[in-house]
């Protein structure tokens, strides 16, 4: 970790929420629905697809389960009516995986099942690896009924090869990413070049099973050599696409989709935006030390010139 990365951290429960707000306005599209979708359309003008995420997680209570359910069955039907290329992404978490995954479970497949209804789909999102094993079961369960679902894999973690073999066996969806979760060595890659080699693996085995591959990075060589890897295998646009956070390495995006790739952007939106802002830079403190660089104008590029 930098000394930046560090005294930003050191910093953060000292700063006020509304200058939090001011600097997460690039990265999370507002406490409401309408904001949401009004940041979705105009991605959407520029080409690319989205994925509308609900910010909030780790609940502990059962009502708040059901009431993340109602809100994700709500913005279907927004998302539907508005007209936008989109779909959602949920965290197991937030539907109560912590502390009852059957009853997870049950909340989660009534918004698998309205999104079938309407043609669209549902990302199972995969949070830190002592949720992967459940995760990956509830997964499981509802793509057993029904297939306009996916699911994530995190080339950190040294499972996952294993994992996207299984997967691959299934066709799945998969969005595959480095992962931000900060795991124990015992279970996890920790070398930048390790994670970024296994990422290549791992994405090379499920497009050979046939799986769709939602490539999610911000890592320009990962990027470039993703391209290739598609390219080697012949693969068509339609047969996987690249994925990005929202505020995140535009330059990057905006080449890829004039590449012709296809692109969806994540479009995080809620009342947990400051927990969700603090909790991401106390998981993963090397972003804290990227975002400050970015607001403060002090990219890769200006800093060679």
């Amino acid at each position: 970790m930098s000394i930046l990365d560090r005294m930003i951290i050191g910093v953060m429960p000292l700063v006020p929420k509304p200058v939090v707000g001011f600097f997460s306005r690039r990265y999370i599209a507002g406490e409401t629905v309408d904001a949401a979708l009004e940041k979705s359309r105009r991605l959407t003008e520029g080409h690319c697809m989205v994925t509308l995420d609900v910010l909030g997680e780790d609940i502990r209570r059962r009502e708040q389960a059901v009431a993340a359910r109602d809100a994700y069955l709500e913005l279907l039907t927004a998302i539907a009516k508005s007209g936008i290329d989109g779909n959602v992404s949920l965290k197991p978490t937030m539907f109560g995986l912590d502390f009852d995954a059957d009853f997870a479970c049950e909340q989660i497949r009534p918004v698998v099942a309205r999104a079938h209804e309407l043609g669209t789909f549902v990302r199972i999102d995969m949070e830190d690896a002592t949720t992967t094993d459940r995760t990956l079961e509830v997964y499981r369960r509802i793509r057993a009924e029904f297939t306009n679902c996916g699911v994530v894999l995190q080339a950190c973690l040294r499972r996952t090869i294993d994992d996207a073999v299984r997967l691959a066996g299934m066709q799945a969806n998969v969005r595959l990413c480095k992962g931000i979760y900060i795991e124990p060595y015992a279970i996890a890659w920790h070398d930048r070049a390790i994670i970024r080699r296994n990422f290549l693996y791992i994405l090379e085995i499920l497009l050979r099973g046939g799986s769709y591959v939602g490539i999610a990075t911000h890592d320009e060589l990962l990027v470039s050599e993703s391209m290739n890897c598609v390219h080697r295998l012949g693969l068509a646009p339609e047969q996987y696409e690249f994925q990005m956070l929202l505020g995140v390495a535009e330059r990057l995006r905006a080449v890829t989709v004039d590449s012709g790739h296809r692109m969806r952007v994540y479009v995080p939106f809620g009342r947990e935006w400051h927990a969700y802002s603090t909790r991401r830079l106390r998981e993963n403190p090397s972003m804290a030390g990227t975002i400050a660089r970015d607001i403060l104008g002090l990219s890769a590029d200006r800093r060679r010139r």
